[in-house]
């Protein structure tokens, strides 16, 4: 039991600060909206992924066209992805620390969740195993505490890494990093976009 609660504060970490839509997305959000916003968009995985969880434990028993299904998934990953780079790149400034956040920004970090292949793909694969390595209900709720724990904590500490610098970057810097934003965003979007066309038999195809 320790041994899977050790495994997913493992994978947690890695995940949390593994360079990916969600995580692009809290940057952006605290740069733009303070670090409440920022955090918001870190507890996203604790609304998506237990249907996630739920929807891939099935698909374990349902193999036949899985790939069409991740394939539809990473298509539309990447038709929000190509927005979101787009908003990004067209961001001049961030509001003053005064100006109220704006809303939405658990709602941007759990559409970008449900709409990213990646949880999918983690918990038909390495999470879903270590559900079902052992039974009863004790040892997979200590590997999924210690995995959401870390995920959402990464996260919210660099929230508020990025909130404290946030006061002392200047306008011009911030217009740079909201560009390489942007290009990494649609970087990731190319990515999501080739996986789908992949996934789904359009490219690769002998």
């Amino acid at each position: 039991m320790l041994e899977l609660l050790l495994t997913g504060v493992i994978l947690g970490l890695s995940a949390g600060f593994a360079p990916g839509p969600l995580l692009s997305l809290v940057i952006s959000e605290t740069l733009q909206h303070g670090v409440g916003a920022g955090i918001r968009v870190a507890l996203a995985p604790l609304v998506t992924d237990l249907p996630i969880i739920l929807l891939t434990i099935f698909l374990l028993h349902q193999l036949a066209g899985l790939n069409q299904i991740l394939g539809a998934i990473s298509l539309a990953g990447a038709a929000f992805l190509f927005h979101m780079a787009w908003d990004t790149l067209c961001t001049t400034g961030i509001p003053d620390q005064t100006d109220r956040p704006r809303s939405g920004s658990l709602a941007r970090g759990v559409l970008t969740n449900l709409l990213s292949p990646h949880p999918y793909l983690f918990w038909l694969s390495v999470g879903g195993a270590y559900l079902t390595k052992e039974p009863g209900f004790v040892a997979p709720a200590l590997f999924l505490v210690g995995f959401y724990a870390c995920l959402v904590g990464a996260k919210v500490l660099l929230a508020i890494s990025v909130g404290r610098s946030r006061a002392f970057l200047s306008r011009t810097l911030l217009k740079w990093i909201f560009r390489v934003l942007g290009v990494l965003l649609g970087i990731l979007a190319i990515g999501l976009l080739f996986e789908g066309l992949t996934l789904i038999g359009i490219l690769g195809q002998s």
